[in-house]
């Protein structure tokens, strides 16, 4: 049984094929496009999936999208009908794309669907699953777990912004959910948005500014109190009611009441791209403690409602890792797995898996040992070495040739001893938002610099965001504070104690940039300016080239540790094919490149200015 899953219209389109309850491919939509969380229907996703997946849309026993149109059209038009006069204008504006994405949501699918290949209407089985099912879906089934509870937490789907589900066998119950208008992944996008950053892309740059906060100072304190006061109201369980005075993304196009908050906390809405200040990073601290304590009340109120102590997460909140490596070093669950495509994405795996197991009741096979069913999350294209051959002789490049990948292996690792910085595109490209190691951009963790040089100098972004650590998952517990595996950078813990520096007198009192400058550790790239990171660890069994790399390096250095970003630039998505990977390549101060087992020097090709 074969069935094709969709997620689309809002953003992060993605496609994902599930062939007798295994994950055989997915990807997002961006990576073809380019367009960064690219919301259109998932046509070049969908071609690519089929495609690897050996099968025509006439061989799929079903297409599944990923949530219920008309659950949440409903939920738009009783919305506006509760608040109204308020968003008039903004709802005059906004039905006409309503009502075409969401009551004739079916034609739009038909239609895309026909340009990827004629098909059989009548034979083509279309079913919608629930977005919080989906989300759910997505984390139980690829788990290793025969039972869990499932604590999934978004911005909002059809109605649901969070859901409490007990995952046993093939079956999900749901057991509780939280509705919209309340919702923690709202009030997060809320103080994105004050702080200057996207919503739905940009929460994360909040994540990681929350560390610059003052913890001890009366500032945070301040805001927590304000925010528990007057924002919003938190039950024990975890259930959130933020009070609706204070925000306009029910009936708007914007997150916040500025005037309302301007007087809540002293200061206005950052403009994007303005300079950061204190304040910036003390209301990010003050709302990220919130999550965490919102977070943990759910996990214990699923684990009161399940009697389970395993536990799988999803929704576009489960990518907060440093929420993810408090709850997972609590004790409250013995295991937990977290969705690595948690976000939209992930729910076009989720509604595939959910037709398979819940809709055809198919059996469950459990993936033996300490694996699961997402292989890694690498479930995307993969590129052949003619494809690789064609582009170096298109673009004139020089490049080396390694027919031993050991000597491949050796070379690359010591280009990075020596403090260069290489683009590693190997294998099947990642499913989810985060490079695991065959879409990378990888560099010597120990070097002060480095942090610096990616991004300034590589990635063009903001100087304050933080870069992960990629390590071998046997060395990890060496470098830091971490029991189990953490494949899928969803986890955020402390550098080990013997390995860091002590803060030096007045260090609280220091501009953003000194605090991040300073080096707290003998790893200094992956180290925060909270002595944390975000761990990834590396399992021979799923990405051998990676570990065997990273064995090399430690061979050579005596660390088993690097640093491994994105392999993109700033408002990019990750790069997808060889063509993607020389661009960037070549449009950054990339020292390396490495496509499958070709090796190439930026000061070799031409054009290039030393």
């Amino acid at each position: 049984m074969t069935i094709l899953g969709i997620s689309a219209f809002y953003h992060d389109s993605a496609a994902a094929v599930v062939k007798d309850g295994e994950i055989i491919a997915a990807a997002q939509e961006e990576r073809f496009t380019r367009i960064k969380h690219d919301p259109a229907f998932p046509l070049h996703a969908i071609r690519w999936c089929l495609e690897y997946a050996g099968c025509g849309l006439d061989g799929l026993d079903a297409i599944v999208f990923y949530d219920k149109p008309f659950l949440k059209f409903e939920r738009l038009l009783e919305t506006y009908c509760s608040f109204a006069p308020r968003g008039l204008r903004s709802f005059l504006v906004s039905m006409p794309v309503w009502i075409r994405e969401k009551l004739f949501l079916k034609k739009i699918i038909y239609d895309g669907l026909k340009e990827i290949a004629p098909f059989d209407k009548k034979k083509l089985k279309l079913l919608f699953a629930e977005h919080h099912l989906s989300h759910a879906a997505s984390a139980f089934y690829p788990s290793p777990f025969e039972e869990a509870a499932i604590l999934t937490i978004d911005g909002v789907g059809e109605w649901a912004t969070a859901s409490i589900c007990k995952g046993e066998g093939n079956s999900i119950t749901i057991l509780k959910e939280l509705d919209f208008p309340h919702s923690l992944g709202l009030l997060y996008s809320a103080f994105t948005y004050y702080c200057g950053f996207e919503v739905n892309g940009g929460e994360y740059k909040l994540m990681g500014l929350a560390p610059f906060g003052n913890r001890d100072g009366a500032a945070v304190r301040q805001y927590l109190d304000t925010i528990r006061t007057k924002l919003v109201s938190i039950g024990e369980d975890g259930a959130v009611f933020l009070h609706q005075q204070y925000f306009t993304y029910a009936t708007g196009l914007r997150m916040t009441a500025d005037r309302k908050w301007a007087a809540l906390f002293g200061f206005g809405r950052r403009k994007p791209e303005s300079p950061l200040g204190q304040q910036h990073c003390d209301l990010a601290l003050a709302v990220q403690i919130v999550t965490e304590e919102v977070i943990s009340a759910m996990a214990a109120e699923a684990r009161r409602l399940t009697g389970s102590d395993q536990l799988c997460m999803a929704g576009g909140v489960a990518l907060n890792g440093v929420a993810n490596g408090k709850l997972h070093g609590s004790g409250l669950f013995s295991r937990i797995f977290i969705q690595p495509a948690a976000g939209d994405a992930g729910g076009a795996l989720g509604a595939a898996l959910a037709a398979y197991f819940i809709h055809a009741g198919q059996p469950r096979r459990i993936v033996a040992g300490d694996m699961d069913g997402q292989k890694g999350s690498l479930l995307g294209t993969e590129f052949s070495e003619a494809r690789v051959a064609a582009l170096i002789k298109a673009t004139g490049a020089v490049a080396h040739y390694h027919a031993d990948e050991s000597e491949l292996i050796r070379q690359s690792a010591l280009l990075l001893a020596e403090g260069n910085v290489v683009g590693w595109h190997q294998g099947r490209m990642e499913f989810g938002p985060r490079a695991l190691g065959s879409r990378s951009i990888l560099a010597d963790a120990r070097s002060p610099e480095m942090q610096k040089k990616l991004n300034l100098k590589i990635k063009n972004r903001e100087s304050f965001r933080p870069f992960a650590p990629v390590v071998l998952s046997e060395d990890a517990a060496d470098y830091f504070e971490l029991e189990g595996p953490s494949p899928y950078m969803l986890l955020v813990k402390k550098v080990r104690t013997e390995r860091c520096r002590p803060l030096p007198e007045g260090y609280g009192s220091w501009n953003l940039m000194d605090k991040l400058y300073f080096q707290r550790s003998d790893i200094p790239a992956v180290t925060h300016v909270d002595y944390s990171a975000r761990v990834q660890t590396v399992h021979r069994e799923i990405n051998p080239r990676l570990w065997n790399l990273l064995a090399e390096f430690k061979r050579i250095t005596g660390y088993a540790v690097l640093v491994n970003t994105s392999f993109n630039v700033r408002d990019e998505p990750i790069v997808n094919s060889p063509e993607d990977a020389w661009h960037c390549f070549m449009n950054t101060e990339m020292d390396h490149l490495v496509i499958g087992n070709y090796l190439l020097a930026k000061k070799d090709q031409a054009g290039h200015a030393e």
